[in-house]
Parts: structure tokens; sequence; C-alpha cells
């Protein structure tokens, strides 16, 4: 085995010799592992993925932050917008939340206690809890429970968004697509490679192959320069598909970073892969599967494409600070700042609002709603 960074634990340690020796099994004849297979498990595997090791990766103790983290007017924000949905479809009726992906609660807790709060009620509201990780998701339920309780809304666990059918409501999924399974794919100035790794000597090499497999459509680019890589991830595609087979009235509302196909090949030729831990970035994002959390830029061309495709109408694409605006930020710190108890209070609650509006420039929101009763989603954005 190579030898690991020094900020390894003896767990993380051991964690990662697993990791790569599970790896090297996957490899097959020719020990190629495509990248899409190397971040399933370094990040999903039950065992010794980096979301299985039975801790929230978020928060100060944790390996990165959120928005959601930064300051509860963003999940505030966010149930102002889940409400207007509510209102839209009628109230009395059944309605689910289906945050995917909840991390360790803090946005459900947001989102909860305002709706517990609005005047409308929350007769018939439902919060669903979609988390592939067990570990993780009993946390996030642990946490919430009793925000849900206060608020009169029930809080339960679920494994994806589609565990119990059709449903009617809003898919929530913040900071989700960047983080699943995908491709990268580099041009040669012919064609394009599949890449991914090999364990070689005992430690993760990149490495590529032939495509393995077609992509599924919009068709793959014609690059300018030899060397560009191309990320797609056919999971997230899937992922808006199985949004679109369930969601039988309302909006899903993805929130993440992100660029259009164009922009990523003109302003990332070598692709965007990156790897943090302890929220620190890591230089070789390779090195130490199921010790560092993995991601890359969504691709907003394919994932639109996807949800068009899919059935699913584009109510809006914006910047986060738009989004934000739209679901009435302005009005919810204006409330806050009369609220705050002291001067370093309306320091610290503006400094939050300005990370929230200009700190998180490279995100987009994109909402898909049902076709059912898409109109009157769209004339309310």
């Amino acid at each position: 085995m190579a030898d690991r960074s020094t900020s390894l634990g003896p767990e993380e340690a051991s964690r990662v010799s697993r990791a790569v020796e599970h790896l090297a099994k996957e490899g097959g004849a020719d020990g190629f592992v495509p990248f899409d297979r190397f971040m399933e498990v370094a990040l999903y595997d039950p065992d010794i993925g980096f979301y299985a090791r039975g801790r929230p990766p978020l928060g100060p103790s944790g390996d990165f932050y959120t928005a959601a983290h930064v300051h509860p007017l963003f999940g505030k924000a966010v149930a102002e917008r889940v409400r207007t949905v509510r209102r839209l479809l009628g109230r009395g009726r059944p309605f689910r939340v289906a945050e995917v992906g909840p991390g360790d609660g803090t946005l459900a807790e947001t989102v909860l206690t305002a709706l517990g709060r609005a005047p409308e009620g929350t007769e018939g509201v439902e919060y669903l809890l979609a988390e592939r990780s067990l570990s993780l998701g009993q946390a996030a339920l642990e946490r919430v429970e009793a925000s849900g309780r206060m608020a009169g809304i029930s809080v339960r666990l679920a494994e994806s968004v589609s565990a119990d059918g059709p449903f009617e409501g809003v898919v929530l999924a913040n900071e989700l697509l960047d983080a699943l399974p995908t491709r990268r794919l580099e041009w040669t100035g012919s064609v394009w490679r599949e890449l991914g790794i090999r364990i070689v000597g005992g430690a993760v090499v990149a490495s590529s192959a032939p495509l393995r497999s077609s992509v599924p459509a919009p068709e793959l680019p014609v690059p300018e320069e030899p060397g560009t890589v191309l990320e797609v991830s056919t999971e997230a595609e899937g992922w808006v598909r199985e949004v679109a087979d369930h969601l039988a009235r309302g909006l899903a509302i993805v929130i993440d970073y992100g660029m259009e196909q164009s922009e990523l090949l003109a302003g990332h030729r070598s692709g965007t892969l990156a790897a943090v831990r302890a929220h620190q970035a890591v230089d070789d994002p390779l090195s130490d599967p199921g010790a560092s959390d993995l991601s890359m830029f969504v691709n907003f061309t394919r994932v639109r494409a996807a949800a068009r495709r899919a059935g699913l109408v584009e109510v809006a694409y914006s910047s986060q600070s738009e989004a934000l605006g739209a679901w009435g930020f302005p009005a919810l710190f204006e409330a806050e700042v009369r609220a705050a108890s002291s001067a370093e209070a309306d320091v610290r609650l503006r400094l939050a609002a300005k990370s929230l509006l200009f700190g998180f420039d490279r995100f987009r929101v994109l909402e898909l709603a049902a076709p059912a009763g898409s109109a009157e989603l769209r004339a309310a954005t």
C-alpha cells in the first residue's frame, strides 16, 4: 500500500485501504474502473463509502457547508416557495415535501419550523427525507423529528423520492446532483475516451480506456482542443426522470453549482472534479477513496434536456441570488433585521445575507414542474 496522507486517522486509513482493495477487484481483466464506478464506491458503498461513515459530512465538525448552514434565511426562503406551491395546488390536499439528500437535516429543520409558523397551517403536509445512506438518513430524522412535531408535520425516512409512488408537492434537492456518480470523458481530437482509474502498486492511478458505452442524448459535442474533459452524470439525468415519473403535481427545485455545457467546455477544459476533507481541498481527488468528498459541477445543459425529455416543464432557471429574491428573501431579511437583538447580531445577519446572495455565484436554481398545474406555477414565478 502506498503512503497515505498524514491527516488520515486510523479509521479513515483503514477505510481507504479497504476501498483500494475493493477497487482492485472491480477492475476485472484489464484493471480499468470507469470514473462513475470509482465515485460510486468511494462515496456510496455501504461499508467503505464516504457517506457511510456514520456521521454527517456537513457543518463545522464535518467536511463542508451548504447555503442552509450559512443562515436560516436560506431555509426560510425555500419554505416560502414551498408555501406558494401548496397554495396553488390547493390546501387541504395531501402535500409532500420530499428532500433528497437531506444531509444533517439543517435545511429540513428550518423549512419545517417556517411551515409550522405559517398562518395557513399544515394540515395534510408531510416531510420525506429521501436518503440512500441509512446512517445519514437516521441521523437527519432524529434531528428534525422534534421540529416536525412542533409544526404538526409528519416526518419520515425513505430510500428515494420514488419509494411510495406518485405524489403531489415539492421535491427539494440542495447540492445533490454534484455528488452523484459521473462519467468523465476526454476528447482525443477524433474520439471520446472514458476516464477512470487503475490500481497500480496499491495506489489509485488515473487511467483511460475506449468509451465503454454510448452516452444518451443529447449528442456529445466536438471540442476544439484535444485533451478537453467533459463530465456527464447519467445518474443525475436518471434521477430527473425518476422525479418526472413520481411527481404527479407540483415542483422540483434543484439547487447546485454548475454551468451550461458550453461554459464548462470553454472555462474548465480539464474538468471540474474536486475533493474536500475537513473543509480543506484535497490536492489529488483520487488519492483517498472513502475518506474525501468528491464532486463535479452540474452540467445543466444535459440536466435540462433530460427534464424536457421526461415531460417536466421548466418554470425557472436562474442564479441562487435571483431565486432567493423571487422567493421573498428581501422581506424575510428585513424582518430578521427588525428582530436582531444587538448590533453584533445585526452585523452577523448582514454578513450572512451577503454570503447567501453573492457568495454562491456559481450556484444555479432549476425549477421543474409536473405538466399538471404547470401553467399556474409558471405564472406565480
